[in-house]
């Protein structure tokens, strides 16, 4: 274990692994947030006219099958070593997964409860934010917490590119052969990982109270 830990060069470079892990959240919480402002009303779009839909999907799904380091590369032409050039990549496969789970969650609304809203005096915009994306939040949010921890583990490979991340603390690991680093990367990006998905589940009981009203009665 003393191979892999040294621990007077953990403490010799804090401020390195705070500089590293402030960019690595920026640039999770950015497409993430990219992701959810387009895919809801992309969602919506898809739901209230259907035969948008497939195309939608179709093309999400192909963005989806380029791999990243690709797509990062194609893109530094244009934007250089900064943020976006990972952040833009990142949003394009966040609305891959957040689409389809915006539009199952709205599907999954029952026709009854949109009826007893509408004759409640709830229609158009009021609806949509009052009683349908209400119900359809745990699918979202589902999708928003599988995307937030994928999003989280392809950002070390900006360091590949010259993008400080993480990721920084594999490559350094890798060339001097030193463990130190590499598990030092490991345990961020894992506890990076595991606090943004409780944040959202604590953000989804927040947003849903009859949901542990329900689990509280049974």
């Amino acid at each position: 274990m003393d191979d892999w830990v040294r621990w007077s060069w953990i403490v010799d470079h804090v401020d390195d692994f705070t500089e590293l892990l402030g960019n690595h959240i920026y640039m999770a919480i950015m497409p993430i947030l990219f992701g959810l402002l387009i895919s809801v009303p992309l969602g919506v779009a898809c739901v209230r006219w259907p035969r948008i839909y497939p195309p939608v999907l179709g093309t999400t799904t192909i963005l989806y099958s380029i791999p990243s380091i690709a797509l990062f590369v194609l893109l530094i032409d244009f934007t250089g070593t900064e943020p976006v050039t990972v952040i833009i990549p990142l949003t394009v496969y966040t609305l891959a997964v957040l689409v389809r789970n915006v539009v199952d969650g709205l599907r999954s609304v029952d026709e009854s409860v949109r009826q007893s809203a509408i004759a409640m005096g709830f229609t158009g915009l009021r609806r949509l934010l009052r009683v349908d994306l209400p119900i359809a939040t745990p699918v979202i949010m589902a999708g928003l917490r599988v995307a937030t921890v994928s999003n989280i583990s392809m950002i070390s490979i900006s360091a590949l590119i010259g993008i400080p991340s993480l990721g920084n603390l594999f490559i350094d690991g890798f060339q001097r052969d030193f463990k130190t680093p590499i598990l030092a990367g490991m345990v961020l990006t894992i506890t990076l990982a595991v606090a943004a998905d409780g944040i959202l589940v604590v953000t989804q009981r927040l947003l849903t109270p009859w949901a542990r009203t329900k689990r509280s009665r049974a």
